[in-house]
């Protein structure tokens, strides 16, 4: 593809988003965004939500009401919109997220960021692995294919927060019960973010100009990232350096705790029987422990770079993103 530049484009080219729609706005990752993006105060915010909703929206963020079975009212909530960010629950219905990339082409948005926060989407392997690979990349081609938007992934990790605090089957951690599962020994690196990082992730790249100024603006800008993934990160992290911080902010030692070690492949394979035997519970299982595969399969800092300079992200301390899971999970926050 040829280079663009601001310079070069038609009159009245606009060389910002500016007006940008969130599926999912008052969600664990979505309300995050919002207000990152409530920050920066680049944006015009809308929020897309279905006609029943009553969740409440913070200030200076407006709502559309829609029928996903009307695609009509899809279309007009998503006229004059220059970028649409999905952040959908797995309990969504699956042809949601059909439809919003439809109606969105329909009502010419030039930027999707799909339900996609997660892990690095171009590794094929590791998403037939996980199951969710193929369905993804379906997503993107759709994007593609119908020719009038452009798709930017969110490659994060797993959110720290939730997948420290949220119980065993996901970084191994019941904390209250203080058991830990170490996969292999416990020293398997993976890039993980909070979600405040995540929020500030997607504020910060839609804050970026659209295009470089001429040949000499060498400054990022979005179309660096069209139709591609965006790597960031809060922590490239273990299991025992978890563990560690845990012990630091709860003042518990480690003979409060009882940790054991299991064999990663072994505990994935387990989770995949679970799963196709209809226990939920084995997707966490599987998902999870392919990440701590010593293939690099969770570490894509170390495979494809981090993006985190680019988009201006601090750097966080682990032990007060470990605080915040610790009171999570003792709040009850994740027993529902």
């Amino acid at each position: 593809m040829v280079q663009e530049y601001a310079s070069n484009q038609p009159q009245g080219f606009k060389n910002q988003i500016e007006n940008v729609a969130i599926v999912g706005a008052g969600g664990q990752c979505g309300k995050f965004i919002v207000e990152e993006m409530l920050k920066n105060g680049k944006h015009k915010i809308t929020a897309i939500t279905r006609a029943g909703s009553t969740s409440k929206m913070p200030e200076g963020v407006h709502v559309k009401k829609v029928d996903y079975d009307d695609q009509p009212s899809l279309v007009e909530a998503l006229n004059g919109q220059d970028a649409l960010v999905i952040t959908m629950g797995v309990t969504a219905p699956p042809d949601q997220q059909t439809k919003l990339i439809e109606a969105a082409a329909a009502a010419n948005v030039s930027w999707i960021l799909p339900n996609e926060f997660a892990t690095d989407g171009l590794n094929e392997e590791v998403g037939r692995d996980i199951f969710t690979g193929p369905p993804h990349k379906k997503v993107r081609d759709h994007i593609e294919n119908l020719g009038k938007s452009s798709w930017i992934g969110i490659a994060c990790g797993f959110w720290y927060e939730y997948s420290l605090g949220g119980g065993p089957y996901r970084y191994g951690f019941d904390l209250k019960n203080r058991t830990a599962t170490f996969f292999d020994d416990g020293t398997t690196r993976l890039n993980t973010s909070t979600w405040p990082q995540t929020g500030r992730s997607v504020a910060n790249l839609l804050g970026l100009k659209v295009l470089p100024e001429d040949d000499n603006d060498k400054s990022p800008c979005l179309a660096d990232f069209r139709n591609k993934f965006v790597y960031v990160s809060s922590f490239t992290v273990n299991q025992k350096e978890m563990l560690e911080s845990v012990l630091r902010v709860t003042g518990a030692s480690l003979s409060d705790w009882k940790v054991t070690r299991v064999p990663v492949k072994e505990y994935y394979r387990e989770g995949v029987e679970q799963f196709q035997g209809g226990n939920r519970a084995g997707f966490a299982k599987l998902v999870y422990s392919r990440m701590f595969f010593p293939d690099l399969a969770g570490n894509f800092g170390a495979t494809k770079g981090l993006d985190n300079d680019k988009l201006g992200l601090p750097k966080e301390g682990l032990d007060e993103s470990t605080k915040a899971a610790v009171h999570l999970a003792e709040s009850g926050y994740f027993d529902n």
